[in-house]
């Protein structure tokens, strides 16, 4: 069998005229500029909000665990009863 010319089969490069115009090509700079600064501004919000749900998440957990390591019945419940390694 004989190899296939490789070169033949690549789709030829089509020049910036014959591709279809995209919203990036319509839109002026200054409007491209300003949707990306509100886009980097959504996404530090975005970023904070989750550090605050985290941080709020965390401080609730430890509260629990405190609340937890005060009440004997827990405790009594949870700790393991092998003595032995106590002698």
């Amino acid at each position: 069998m004989a190899k296939k010319n490789r070169a033949s089969a690549r789709p030829t490069a089509t020049p910036a005229q014959d591709r279809p115009a995209t919203l990036k090509d319509m839109l002026s700079a200054d409007v491209l500029d300003k949707l990306k600064a509100q886009a980097n501004e959504l996404k530090v919000e975005e970023q904070q909000r989750k550090e605050q749900q985290q941080q709020e998440a965390d401080d609730a957990r430890k509260a629990e665990q405190k609340r937890r390591d005060n009440d004997f019945e827990y405790l009594l419940e949870n700790t393991k009863q092998d003595w032995k390694k106590f002698k």
